[in-house]
């Protein structure tokens, strides 16, 4: 859905464009008159707007250069147009003043264009055939970015460079001194040379990255001495690296020497701060430098058409961990058969498995709870304060539009509503973030249930904690980002960031932890009691949430199974159609909660059951249910996971004995049939001794 600030937006960009369009035209109307004072206006603006569009609206700018009218083109008609202005213009002479100044303008593009060839040239020679983080690369000779306005910035640079040519010029239009119009571009021109010189010296030996060969072998070696066991594969779009970082805590915690795989270079600083060494690999060619490494199996927490390529390696194990665990069909998708093991989390996963019938065998189903939601509190009882926290988390209303897929366009608002009635009730609302990415009622809903929340709020009223919260938490939010986030100068690309992001410090995994504890404290004492939250923003995660509410309400999604972790009361909406007998026949993660319509009718009694556990008639059912979807709580999910892939390790282990020992007995045979071969020819038996008789016998049998 379009945000309440677009309509706006689009008014200012539309605005900038007719701008520019009017001042091209004031610029030509005026060179042709001649109007001076109109046309020295019209050209400096339309220079000055371009350049500001540039560096404050480059999605407009895009746009004209996508109806081949980018800055180049706009560049030299504005100084055509300049030109074209002067010749009209009395007291310049067209011979001796003006034929300098456009010698001298081609003069500037010819070095333009020759900077953005040497551009493209330092661009190559930066883009490495793989990229890393929390891995040590200075062997690789890595050097600091050359200034973007050079090396990426074309637009930029040719605008600026071109602002003391413009104003030279115009000042001559305005006084008909053409000295002035030569100032401006030999301060260009030595501009754009020097530029243009100091851009270059990227391109020599101490500054250039190895060759692709050097880079690989580096690879290689790193691969040999690190010696890892067990990786994470992952391959995915920018808004899908959640999937793998909900994962990155186990990883770090495995007995085993981790490691993360990406395919795109993009993904290496979507991954959340982690101290496991990651490797991208974006062709195909070189991640299979893998086969020969000391991997012996890779962890998939998501299906993605890259996948096929890895799966490829024969000298490596894979199994699928998938991104959280549902009763819907993209839970049991057929393409967990491409994978040796699918590690799920307990034995509902299992008959889903075997419900679904999608080729994947039961043999190959392990069973290793879900590791990542250790942090998540047990139930201690009902809500003791002033106010019962509710969480509502519907999620999002996904591609296929069933409408049971969300509950936020046909009961959401119900609700939220039932719930604000509530004078005891504090709410937190945490939306799926792709909510109305295909469905705009959905996000129309959202922008609904939100203003909702907000009005609620100017109705109550009372304490709010003092300065010194909102100064704690603003200390605690910048010792976090200090530690989860890498600061890097406009100008850095990937080759720098690869140099910043060397090894990593310490356990800086653990100090994360502890200062997102400390953040989440301060967090949740920044507001008041009474107040409703909305909760959009990467924090506070969904699981802080969890342990700050006594009551979910959500849809059926892989929320549910997290929260039933907790042991906590929690309600799923039916928005599908379904009779409540057969919604929760089809769906075994909702047994043990309640079911509520579309009218949400039934939040009032859930509220009390919440409040008075004697009136809860789920909690045994919860409890089974857990150890139903979640597996036994003993052994630990973590101790679980480490023999899961401790045994699946074992298993490459022994296919790899098995393989060499085939080939050891195939080489020699084959060696063997060769040697025999060639002393049959020797003798005058081989086929190479045949007569001409003989083949043409051997001729007509074929």
């Amino acid at each position: 859905m379009p945000s309440a600030g677009l309509a706006p937006r689009r008014i200012v960009q539309l605005s900038a464009l007719f701008a520019m369009l009017a001042f091209f035209t004031a610029q030509i109307a005026s060179a042709l008159l001649p109007n001076v004072q109109v046309f020295v206006a019209a050209s400096a603006a339309g220079l000055l707007l371009d350049l500001y569009l540039q560096y404050r609206d480059p999605g407009l700018v895009s746009v004209l250069g996508k109806v081949r009218f980018d800055v180049t083109v706009r560049q030299l008609l504005r100084d055509m147009l300049v030109l074209v202005g002067l010749l009209r213009i009395d007291g310049i002479n067209p011979t001796h003043e003006q034929a300098p100044l456009l010698v001298g303008i081609c003069a500037f593009y010819a070095l333009h264009f020759s900077c953005h060839a040497v551009s493209v040239l330092v661009r190559r020679t930066r883009s490495l055939p793989i990229v890393t983080r929390n891995i040590d690369a200075s062997a690789l000779r890595l050097t600091a970015a050359p200034p973007r306005i050079l090396a990426r910035r074309q637009g930029h640079r040719l605008l600026a460079f071109s602002l003391p040519t413009t104003a030279g010029l115009l000042v001559t239009a305005a006084t008909t001194n053409a000295v002035w119009g030569a100032v401006g571009e030999g301060i260009a021109l030595v501009l754009a040379l020097g530029g243009t010189v100091y851009l270059g010296t990227w391109l020599l030996p101490k500054k250039r990255a190895k060759s692709e060969a050097k880079v690989m072998e580096w690879v290689d070696q790193w691969l040999a001495d690190y010696q890892p066991t067990v990786a994470m594969y992952f391959s995915g779009g920018s808004t899908s690296a959640y999937q793998a970082n909900m994962w990155l805590s186990t990883l770090s915690q495995i007995d085993a020497k981790p490691l993360i795989v990406l395919r795109e270079r993009f993904m290496v600083q979507k991954i959340d701060a982690t101290d496991v060494p990651i490797i991208c690999f974006p062709k195909v060619s070189t991640m299979f430098s893998l086969e020969n490494s000391t991997l012996k199996m890779m962890l998939h927490p998501a299906n993605a058409a890259k996948t096929s390529q890895v799966l490829r390696i024969p000298t490596i194990k894979h199994a699928f961990i998938n991104h959280g665990e549902s009763d819907k069909l993209s839970s049991c998708n057929p393409y967990a058969k491409a994978y040796d093991e699918v590690w799920v989390a307990g034995p509902a996963a299992r008959e889903r498995y075997a419900l679904a019938e999608v080729g994947v065998e039961d043999k190959n189903i392990v069973e290793v709870g879900r590791p990542q939601l250790t942090p998540i509190r047990l139930f201690s009882g009902p809500p003791t304060g002033t106010y019962t926290t509710v969480l509502y988390a519907p999620t999002w209303e996904g591609w296929d539009g069933n409408p049971g897929n969300t509950s936020v366009v046909l009961a959401g608002e119900n609700i939220v509503r039932h719930l604000l009635a509530d004078e005891g009730v504090r709410l937190l609302y945490k939306p799926h973030p792709m909510t109305g990415s295909v469905d705009p009622r959905a996000g129309r809903a959202n922008e609904r249930i939100m203003a909702m929340i907000r009005e609620a709020n100017t109705r109550r009223s009372g304490a709010r904690p003092g300065p010194e919260a909102a100064a704690e938490l603003a200390r605690r939010t910048a010792e976090l980002d200090t530690l989860t986030s890498t600061s890097f100068r406009n100008s850095a690309d990937e080759m720098e960031r690869m140099l910043l992001q060397g090894a990593p410090r310490g356990d800086r995994e653990a100090e994360i932890a502890l200062a997102t504890t400390a953040w989440e404290s301060a967090f949740w004492a920044s507001f008041p009691e009474w107040e409703h939250q909305i909760i959009t923003a990467a924090r506070p995660a969904i699981f802080a949430c969890f342990n700050r509410a006594d009551l979910l309400i959500s849809d059926v999604s892989s929320v549910v199974s997290d929260w039933l972790s907790s042991e906590k009361p929690y309600a799923v909406a039916n928005t599908s159609g379904l009779p409540e007998a057969a919604f929760r026949a089809g769906f075994p993660t909702v047994s043990a909660g309640a079911i509520l319509t579309p009218a949400a009718d039934g939040v009032p009694a859930l509220l009390e059951a919440v409040r008075h556990p004697e009136r809860d008639t789920f909690t045994a059912a919860r409890a089974e249910l857990k150890e139903h979807l979640l597996g036994p709580s003993d052994p630990p999910s973590l101790a679980r996971f480490d023999a899961a892939i401790a045994d699946l390790c074992t298993k490459a282990d022994e296919r790899r004995v098995r393989m060499n020992s085939r080939l050891a007995a195939e080489i020699p045979s084959q060696r063997g049939a060769a040697e025999e071969t060639a002393h049959e020819s020797d003798q005058g038996l081989g086929p190479d001794s045949d007569s001409e008789d003989s083949g043409a016998e051997d001729s007509v049998n074929a």
